[in-house]
């Protein structure tokens, strides 16, 4: 068996984008930061986040008819931060002071600034160890800033610096 400390040294040194997904369940609004975000299938159009079931996420999420993922610009860190405290209880005042409008499917608040905004309806929830995936059905994806996106690397949350274009 492996010590969970190496396991989370080994995974932490893969680089992955910052999401904060959100959901709008039973007219409670609340967000999570999530860096275990991948799309999934193109046909059709599937996206996977992955919830510990611990979290206040969780209860919210699964029985929802839909959620929306905001992928976060380099410039958001303070809003991943923000959105990545765990004991933060769901409700509208997570969403103070910060600028957003709800997404026409799901209802889900779509965070201002962000890189892009994909609205989903829960396809599939899939129990995953002390986690649950669920899978997205893309119902509707903007493409809203073009600047560099947040990156998750060693724990930190950093800048994404463009290298030369791949073979």
């Amino acid at each position: 068996m492996i010590d969970p400390d190496t396991f989370k040294a080994a995974v932490g040194r893969f680089a992955s984008g910052v999401t904060v997904v959100t959901v709008s369940s039973a007219g409670t609004l609340h967000g999570m930061t999530a860096s275990a975000f991948s799309s999934l299938s193109l046909d059709p159009p599937l996206v996977l986040v992955c919830v510990a079931r611990a979290a206040w996420m969780h209860d919210l999420l699964v029985p929802a008819d839909g959620f929306g993922v905001n992928l976060l610009a380099a410039d958001q860190a303070d809003i991943a931060a923000w959105f990545a405290t765990p004991d933060r209880p769901p409700g509208p005042a997570q969403f103070d002071g910060l600028r957003w409008e709800p997404a026409q499917g799901s209802g889900a608040p779509v965070l201002a600034g962000s890189l892009a905004h994909l609205d989903c309806a829960v396809h599939d929830v899939v129990p995953g160890g002390d986690h649950t995936i669920v899978l997205g059905r893309v119902s509707s994806a903007n493409v809203v800033e073009d600047s560099a996106p947040l990156v998750y690397f060693r724990g930190r949350f950093g800048h994404f610096v463009e290298g030369p274009p791949a073979p």
